[in-house]
């Protein structure tokens, strides 16, 4: 689904590498943590995947599309195109840590705004998406009258709405407290997981990554696996959460 082979990214004009030789896969339905120290790269890494940033070498693929322009493999290459943008509509769901919404819309425009760029907005797909993360009765409320919870779950719908392989989070619980993110992260897992799509989260809270099917941290340029030691996890759905 997305493949990642042999990326280069060099800090300003002063060649310090970024990004060095990194390589990852993640599978259909698959999630991936990935933690770091502050300054490591961690929002760089998902700009690029995302196709915000160019990479100085390496390839980036998604749904067996190279978006770098790098690729020596025999794939449609969209890097050369004026089709970037459209391919991120199509295939892509970003999900921000300050929410990025739009303060002039009520909760459901806000959800059925990219949904509706594609040309695929589906009314009873987001009515079943935002009544699974808990928002269903908000539909028509402004965002001033949201909580930073409620918020950030209309920006998870708003990426998951029109039905998108990946799905890029940059540290979508970090302007929440502790109860609120425990809420949200679960929501966020859980509905990529139940929607079958991958899920890359970049994060600084431990309780967020291990979450993930697959939990790494980037140091000096390159990706290292995590142990972490899960606890028992309550069996049943965080969606009933309020």
């Amino acid at each position: 689904m997305l493949k990642i082979k042999d990326l280069k990214k060099s800090f300003s004009k002063r060649g310090i590498p970024l990004i060095n030789n990194l390589s990852l896969t993640v599978n259909t339905g698959e999630s991936v943590s990935i933690q770091g120290a502050s300054g490591c790269g961690k929002s760089t890494l998902l700009a690029l995947i995302a196709g915000f940033e160019t990479p100085d070498s390496g390839d980036i693929t998604i749904n067996g599309l190279s978006i770098t322009g790098n690729s020596t493999l025999p794939l449609n290459n969209i890097s050369k195109t004026r089709n970037i943008d459209n391919f991120r509509k199509q295939h892509l769901g970003i999900v921000f840590q300050s929410f990025n919404l739009f303060d002039c819309f009520n909760a459901w425009d806000n959800i059925a705004f990219t949904a509706r760029l594609k040309g695929n907005s589906d009314k009873d797909y987001q009515l079943a998406l935002m009544e699974q993360l808990g928002i269903l009765s908000l539909a028509q409320k402004p965002l001033s009258q949201l909580s930073g919870g409620e918020q950030q779950r209309c920006a998870i719908a708003r990426a998951l709405v029109h039905r998108p392989s990946l799905i890029l989070a940059d540290e979508p619980t970090g302007n929440l407290d502790e109860t609120t993110s425990e809420t949200v992260s679960d929501l966020l897992f859980k509905t990529c997981k139940e929607a079958n799509t991958s899920l890359v989260v970049v994060t600084h809270s431990q309780d967020v990554a291990i979450k993930a099917d697959t939990a790494l941290q980037l140091h000096k340029g390159i990706l290292e696996n995590v142990k972490h030691e899960k606890t028992e996890q309550d069996s049943s759905s965080p969606f009933a959460a309020n």
